[in-house]
């Protein structure tokens, strides 16, 4: 469990309509440290559960299955354990395989489709880790064979607001990293 300098609210102090989204995260993670700590913002917590997370991740024009292996690959590479948690849960509901989990996490994008491969590397330049992250023309051509710019637009969007509240859970230590996370070391 992650060690924050963050106030929690406990679970039965969370307004009722937040204590399934502490459920569903501690079902899934083993911690809810998230929500308990947004517990202090309900007005925040608001905002990425609904706002974000269901009107847009859930929501939105662009296919739930492409913002699934995104929101993975991110984690893969930004090593959140407690997001790769979740994350993996969610890929396998789109759709996906567990041996294509399994590939993704070996950087074996061969089992995917092209339009999937587009969007795991699209991933791949908004990815914390990549400093240098650019759309390049030749990504940009591989994204326009399968998605309308506004689809590229809601796709990166999804992925920016991921990235930053990676970010932000990592400064905050509301999640747990896995051994291999660039973040660790900092951290520590």
């Amino acid at each position: 469990m992650s060690d924050t300098l963050m106030t929690r609210t406990p679970r039965s102090q969370l307004p009722p309509a937040w204590q399934p989204a502490w459920d569903m995260l501690n079902s899934l993670t083993g911690s809810a440290t998230f929500v308990e700590v947004f517990g202090q913002a309900p007005q925040l917590l608001e905002f990425v559960m609904n706002q974000f997370y269901m009107k847009l991740f859930f929501g939105g024009q662009v296919s739930q299955r492409y913002k699934q292996i995104a929101r993975l690959r991110l984690s893969l590479l930004h090593g959140c354990q407690t997001c790769n948690r979740q994350n993996i849960p969610g890929a396998l509901g789109a759709g996906f395989t567990q041996a294509q989990v399994d590939a993704l996490a070996r950087e074996d994008f061969t089992p995917f489709s092209p339009a999937e491969r587009a969007v795991i590397d699209y991933a791949s330049q908004v990815a914390l880790t990549n400093m240098d992250g650019e759309l390049s023309p030749q990504l940009y051509a591989a994204l326009r064979a399968h998605f309308s710019e506004a689809d590229i637009l809601e796709l990166g969007t999804v992925m920016a607001v991921i990235s930053g509240m990676a970010k932000l859970s990592f400064v905050l230590n509301l999640v747990d990293k896995e051994s291999y996370c660039p973040f660790a070391a900092r951290a520590a």
